[in-house]
């Protein structure tokens, strides 16, 4: 006599079967990579903060590894949120970005100049950081409900309307480094979201022209819109040797702290540029040079090979996102990911102009910390899909 499921076990069953295909389709090299450079970050940062806060030698390091666990939290339950959800709601999440960043100004604390965080008691959070994933999420949402009309002029200039208006915010915060990312992402989407080449050399000489503009023209004309010491960066980064012991003194000791190093390194007690203060936030912008300080070229080599790592991981899911969403919100993340490790890899050692860029995973903070590792959920959850899709 043949037996009758109950309805509960083949639900029970069938809720099974999802989460071994889920299961399956993980892309767990993605994750050892981040998992690498996260435990990498966190022996860096104990050797690079052993000596800041008398008596409390893990001060730093206990605080990162409570935003680590958020973030995995954060990142394991957007590993299961199908990303079509995002386009769904792409003007909400469009909507919450923007109320972020303006409400940062009222709210928020000044810190060496820039008004960029809002205290929640000792948590300071930072919401252009938020922001990078709600605008590209918003953005790869824009493109693909106007994917049958991709060719048009105003898809393209739509991108870049909308995307002005957060990248204008971050910027008058003043954060010069996050409104730089905020447009490689949205320059990122107009890519990978195929829009024909000669839209984005008119976009491209339209942003050289307002650049050329802010730098030159209109100061020559005497409207300022740099403040003063966004100008002094951007003077100290030409002529590096203007004013050592002011505004070039943090980029000079930094790329005095990498050259020392050498091949293999000066080891945590002989790091003096770190350990006698001469280098400024070295556990937050210039981390990277302590690490090359304390570890020299090998080390340095070690943590650009497992960002090497991520960002192939990174590629590969571009290649199987399902949706011309996913695509394009994939090749964002990846590409201001990269363009973050770029820039402050780059001002450590004098070929960028110094921004306040963290280096991801490895930077002191719990918003870089954690909005990392969300991108890093909504890239798994786009390999998932594109894998279950393929499979079928």
């Amino acid at each position: 006599m043949a037996t009758r499921a109950f309805p509960q076990t083949a639900a029970r069953a069938h809720v099974g079967t999802e989460l071994g295909a889920f299961l399956r389709h993980v892309d767990y090299l993605l994750l050892a990579a981040v998992g690498g450079v996260i435990a990498y970050g966190l022996w860096v940062l104990t050797a690079v903060t052993r000596h800041d806060i008398a008596g409390d030698p893990n001060y730093y390091v206990f605080r990162q590894e409570i935003y680590v666990a958020v973030g995995v939290i954060v990142l394991a339950t957007l590993a299961a949120v199908n990303p079509e959800v995002y386009r769904r709601y792409h003007k909400v999440l469009y909507g919450v970005s923007i109320v972020f960043l303006l409400v940062v100004f009222p709210l928020g604390q000044r810190v060496r100049g820039s008004q960029r965080w809002i205290e929640f008691g000792s948590f300071r959070f930072q919401p252009s950081e938020l922001g990078k994933v709600l605008l590209i999420l918003f953005l790869a949402g824009f493109v693909a409900d106007r994917s049958r009309r991709i060719g048009d002029w105003r898809v393209s200039w739509g991108v870049i309307g909308l995307a002005a208006i957060p990248i204008v915010l971050v910027f008058k915060e003043p954060d010069f480094g996050s409104a730089l990312v905020y447009g490689c992402a949205a320059a990122a989407i107009l890519v990978f979201s195929g829009v024909p080449w000669k839209h984005l050399a008119a976009i491209f000489a339209a942003v050289s022209i307002v650049t050329l503009s802010i730098l030159w023209l209109l100061p020559s004309a005497g409207v300022d819109v740099l403040d003063q010491y966004q100008k002094d960066r951007l003077i100290g980064f030409v002529h590096p040797d203007v004013d050592p012991g002011g505004t070039t003194y943090n980029v000079n000791q930094s790329v005095t702290a990498v050259g020392s190093g050498g091949y293999s390194g000066r080891g945590v007690a002989g790091a003096t540029q770190t350990n006698l203060d001469f280098l400024p936030e070295h556990n937050t912008d210039f981390i990277f040079s302590s690490l090359a300080e304390q570890r020299g070229f090998l080390g340095a080599a070690i943590l650009l090979l497992l960002y090497a790592l991520i960002a192939w991981r990174g590629i590969k899911i571009i290649a199987v996102a399902p949706t011309l969403f996913t695509a394009a919100a994939s090749g964002a993340i990846i590409f201001a990911f990269l363009v973050q490790i770029f820039i402050n890899v780059g001002m450590t050692i004098g070929i960028a102009p110094v921004t306040g860029i963290p280096l991801p995973f490895v930077s002191f903070g719990g918003s870089s910390m954690i909005t990392t590792l969300a991108m890093i959920g909504i890239l798994e959850a786009i390999h998932v899909r594109g894998k279950l899709a393929t499979a079928k």
